[in-house]
């Protein structure tokens, strides 16, 4: 296995199609997991859409700093390669970086994969409320029409990572504003669709 920077193009076809959310996030970097060369996983990391999350996280001095891993989608997702993909793009983004990712409670998402790579914990996302026709269209709640029926957002389990060396992550670490909490535990499901991606090979 072997996890390389790709273009965020290339990831595309699995975001819209196997991918449960089946749309596209904002994509500042993008990575693949390739196995004798062929693509078989992408991950997704871009800024997050909450301004406040990203100053609520370490604070205003570490506002820039901060990314979303907004998407995770494998062919096979057969057993170490979710975790491997993850732990090598870690390595791969410039530093310091404070990354955050969300397992949908909606979804029966625990988050078992960030606690293998040693994300920290920071307990569930604030309680929210949504036009209720986003869950029906699957069209992000930034681009609903106003005036319609709010429901309550199913919340999400929030993990936190630190990429840099031990100084930056020391201070990125003093400086996390958010209560390190327990892991959760419970029954989990697959982060994608079953959807099928036409396999991309490349020549290294």
């Amino acid at each position: 296995m072997k996890v390389k920077s790709i273009k965020n193009w290339e990831t595309y076809d699995w975001l819209k199609f196997k991918h449960y959310a089946k749309r596209l996030p904002s994509i500042s970097f993008s990575f693949g997991l390739f196995i004798e060369n062929d693509l078989t996983g992408v991950i997704t990391y871009g800024l997050p859409a909450s301004p406040s999350l990203c100053e609520g996280i370490c604070g205003e001095k570490y506002r820039h700093d901060v990314l979303e891993l907004n998407r995770l989608c494998l062919e096979n997702n057969k057993k170490n390669e979710a975790s491997y993909l993850i732990a090598h793009s870690l390595k791969l983004l410039p530093t310091p970086k404070i990354v955050v990712s969300y397992a949908d409670t909606a979804q029966h998402h625990v988050g078992y994969i960030y606690q293998a790579t040693n994300f920290i914990y920071t307990g569930l996302s604030a309680k929210r409320t949504d036009p209720e026709n986003c869950y029906l269209t699957n069209v992000h709640n930034r681009h609903q029409p106003s005036g319609q029926p709010q429901v309550e957002r199913p919340r999400k389990h929030r993990y936190v990572y630190f990429c840099g060396n031990k100084r930056q992550k020391r201070e990125l670490l003093d400086s996390l504003n958010y209560p390190i909490e327990p892991y959760p535990k419970g029954k989990t499901q697959r982060y994608d669709s079953g959807g099928c991606v036409p396999v991309q090979r490349q020549m290294f």
